[in-house]
């Protein structure tokens, strides 16, 4: 008895240590396979971290250029300053004219015409006098037209 079961002890053994050393090799290919995946990953961060700092570079190349360009803003703002203040003096010619022509209206007509200070009067535009029919009708033929054919005289 005592020799089955050193035989029986000895097979499990075996088969333990069949067990084991095939396990250990599968967790040594698993280990190495992740050594090739850590490497591959650092060195892609490598490659991410440089490029990265180009991109810094490139920023910083563009910010210092962008704050040496002079963008000509006290140009066009003295531009501005200057086209208002002639817009001001137009703006005042064509109040003097204004009055000049009331003035010239008011002394052929005889009527007094409100300047801008005072209040200002209502315009009503009076409607152009209808011709007579006789004088209609004598354009129309001298103009090229027709007379049309109608029911009503």
């Amino acid at each position: 008895m005592k020799n089955s079961l050193n035989e029986k002890t000895k097979k499990r053994k075996k088969s333990v240590k069949k067990r084991a050393s095939s396990t250990e090799k599968k967790l040594v290919e698993n280990f190495v396979a992740l050594q090739k995946v850590m490497t591959n990953l650092a060195v892609n961060f490598d490659n991410l971290s440089s490029r990265i700092q180009k991109l810094l570079d490139l920023f910083d190349i563009s910010a210092k250029a962008l704050a040496e360009k002079d963008f000509g803003v006290e140009k066009e703002i003295k531009s501005e300053k200057e086209i208002n203040s002639k817009l001001d003096t137009l703006i005042e010619h064509n109040k003097v004219f204004a009055r000049g022509l009331a003035l010239l209206h008011e002394k052929n007509t005889g009527e007094r015409i409100e300047t801008a200070e005072s209040k200002p009067k209502k315009y009503v535009p009076q409607s152009p006098q209808p011709l007579p029919l006789p004088q209609i009708q004598k354009r129309m033929e001298t103009d090229g037209y027709q007379r049309s054919i109608s029911s009503k005289p």
